[in-house]
């Protein structure tokens, strides 16, 4: 199994040509379309078809923190199920429990969820869940622990004002709750999800 990546984040996210930091960084978003190593724009060339399916593949993973062997798992349950398995494998990484955390503004980015939910400060229906995988059922409702609440970076993200969820969810103060499966419509994804099957169909 591939080891998860812990180097930094930028040269991450230049890698992949896609801002998985979740924050605005002006220096970023220069960089993105540039190839790393001195010689970047000279080494860039045509990907095969192998080449663009799994180029697209590992931004996705990237940009849900998965390992290889959790993203396996999530591709074949959306491919068990009926329906467009593109959409059903974005309400599956939609509504994970981590990825809920972020999209209703109590945390910064998708890795800070994932140490919440790790840490044991969120809690689904009144009870403590510490599994970032755990996936969110609709009616579901997620809070923060009081402790967690009071850290000056959480508190800082409780209190913006115009954070706006998407259309499944509805947050009120520091309470989410998930209204519906979510729908490709309803999200803007950076990702060709057709390539992505494609390379697991393989």
């Amino acid at each position: 199994m591939m080891a998860k990546y812990t180097g930094p984040k930028h040269k991450l996210a230049r890698r992949e040509g896609l801002n998985i930091l979740d924050k605005n960084s002006a220096s970023l978003k220069r960089r993105l379309n540039v190839p790393l190593g001195v010689h970047g724009r000279k080494r860039r060339r045509r990907l095969s078809e192998y080449g663009l399916q799994l180029r697209e593949k590992q931004k996705l993973k990237a940009t849900y923190g998965l390992l290889e062997k959790q993203f396996r798992r999530l591709i074949d349950k959306a491919v068990s199920k009926k329906g467009d398995t593109g959409e059903i494998l974005m309400s599956l990484l939609e509504t994970r429990l981590d990825n809920m955390v972020y999209r209703f503004g109590f945390a910064q980015s998708r890795y800070m969820a994932r140490q919440l939910v790790s840490h044991g400060h969120v809690f689904v229906n009144g009870n403590k869940v510490s599994i970032p995988s755990y996936s969110v059922k609709i009616d579901d409702i997620i809070s923060l622990s009081s402790k967690i609440k009071k850290t000056p970076s959480v508190l800082k993200k409780l209190e913006e004002k115009d954070i706006e969820v998407l259309p499944f969810l509805k947050r009120q103060a520091d309470v989410g709750k998930l209204l519906r499966i979510p729908k490709r419509e309803d999200l803007q994804t950076p990702f060709n999800l057709q390539l992505i099957i494609e390379y697991y169909s393989r």
